[in-house]
């Protein structure tokens, strides 16, 4: 009988402790799944509003590619001997709304905990000023001409490498600026600040072209796309290509017809906005998607946003007489290429002129890598052309006064200066001052705060050559400037 009872107490505390373990089990899972992988949505200030959300509303980059809220707030601080300039972020050229906690195309969310990743709108958000002391007009959808990207990446592996770049440091920081909970301090301390590190020091490989000494600088306002695909979705072994573009606008991106043998990209290697919407978001994902049906629903409400966008009115008065004559220049001398059926299809490279670093970057075996890739995930797109690259995409013009610098390449500053000849092209400027110059239908390029502000372009480097494109070169003064006028009213 006691050997029964005793057996039976035995069963009955081993119960209690399965039991025990399960509730703790139970506990401990759930408070992992609320530290590090809740998900709440973004406030209605942003989902609400479509520039909003567009600028500041999440594509689902957080929960790979994000930055912890706290570490991104002050790396700055502890860095700042790492940055390109005074001024923290500022520094790098971001478009920062007055008011903003965080710059246009950085999101924030919390996944488990604020973190905070990019979208579209870093590359995509265009700003201007009428004159120096004029408050800046931002513009969604248009070219960023001012960010430093290239700064902005390496800065990023930059102080994982530095070994500042600790748990107390980086949290002597932190406790200056927001009170954590003991157990978020710890968390942070333990956890978050060396997973981060370790995450960062990752994309050292993947980023070596940026640190090469043959390889100059982007600059600001460029971005080496087909590099970036390369060494990131389809994790090819860097090359000596090095093919730098300028920030392409986005607005009214329905006026591409892909049935009419219209193009995406500069050198026309994407089939359709789909498609390109898709393996710009994979990027900045890092990762395939949690769920491809959230992620394809972005990359629609996105599609359906940018094609429903218009061009900006160019902001200063035009003569309207004027523009009136040069619509009859350019109908004789541009319209061939940029109003008629040829608009938006590519134009051979022995007939534009223009340098070829771009079409070097890609080939058709990249291609069919990179859409495999993406058919892995289980994404279906019409995707990229699994064909030789041959040349640029003659391209729409609309907005074109807030598009410089001029050329795939951004290596023109001004439409005035791409009716000169090639030779006769500024050979150097800066780029990614934000005050305008009506003049010359561009951004101001010399002057003392264009210098202090502005990255250095040099035609003479790899990727920046200013060749090509000289129609329309020839013309009478007084049609260049009738054309201008024109091309203003775009």
């Amino acid at each position: 009988m006691k050997s029964a009872l005793r057996r039976c107490n035995r069963g009955r505390s081993l119960v209690a402790a399965i039991v025990i373990l399960l509730v703790l089990g139970a506990a401990g899972g759930a408070f992992a799944w609320y530290k590090f992988f809740r998900e709440e949505p973004q406030p209605e200030w942003i989902t609400s509003d479509p520039d909003m959300r567009f600028k500041y509303g999440s594509i689902g980059a957080e929960r790979d590619a994000g930055i912890p809220y706290w570490i991104f707030y002050v790396l700055p601080r502890v860095f700042p001997d790492l940055l390109p300039g005074p001024g923290g972020y500022a520094s790098f050229g971001v478009v920062w709304e007055e008011g903003q906690e965080l710059p246009a195309g950085f999101s924030k969310k919390v996944v488990g905990f604020p973190r905070v990743a990019n979208n579209c709108a870093s590359c995509h958000v265009a700003s201007y000023r009428t004159a120096p002391d004029a408050a800046p007009v931002f513009v969604p959808t248009g070219p960023n001409h001012t960010l430093n990207l290239w700064a902005f990446f390496r800065f990023l592996v930059d102080c994982a490498k530095d070994p500042r770049f600790n748990a107390d440091n980086l949290m002597a920081e932190i406790r200056l600026v927001t009170d954590m909970s003991f157990i978020d301090r710890a968390i942070y301390r333990f956890l978050i600040i060396p997973i981060t590190k370790k995450t960062l020091l990752e994309r050292e490989q993947q980023f070596a072209w940026l640190y090469r000494a043959d390889f100059p600088p982007w600059g600001r306002g460029r971005d080496d796309a087909m590099n970036l695909t390369k060494y990131f979705m389809i994790r090819w072994p860097m090359d000596d290509s090095l093919g730098p573009t300028d920030m392409p606008s986005i607005w009214n991106l329905g006026k591409y017809k892909p049935e009419q043998g219209m193009r995406m990209n500069f050198a026309g290697d994407s089939h359709d906005p789909f498609s390109v919407i898709i393996d710009s978001a994979l990027g900045l994902l890092g990762a395939p998607p949690k769920d491809n049906e959230e992620f394809l629903g972005h990359v629609r409400w996105i599609q359906d946003y940018v094609s429903a966008k218009r061009a900006p009115q160019y902001p200063f008065p035009v003569d309207t007489a004027l523009a009136a004559r040069g619509k009859a220049v350019f109908d004789a001398t541009c319209a061939a290429c940029h109003a008629s059926a040829r608009t938006g299809t590519i134009v051979p490279l022995a007939e534009v002129g223009t340098s070829r670093d771009r079409i070097d970057t890609w080939n058709e075996k990249a291609a069919r890598e990179a859409n495999k890739v993406v058919r892995d995930m289980g994404i279906e797109r019409p995707g990229l052309v699994e064909a030789p690259l041959t040349g640029y995409v003659a391209a729409f013009l609309d907005g074109i006064w807030l598009r410089a610098p001029y050329l795939h390449n951004g290596s023109v500053p001004t439409l005035r200066d791409l009716l000169e000849p090639a030779a006769l092209r500024p050979r150097t400027f800066r780029r990614g001052y934000d005050v305008y110059d009506p003049a010359k239908v561009g951004f101001v390029t010399e002057g003392a705060e264009a210098e202090r502000i502005g990255t250095l372009h040099d035609v003479a480097q790899k990727g920046g050559g200013n060749q090509g494109h000289e129609f329309g070169t020839t013309l009478p003064a007084d049609d260049k400037d009738a054309l201008l006028e024109y091309l203003k009213t775009l």
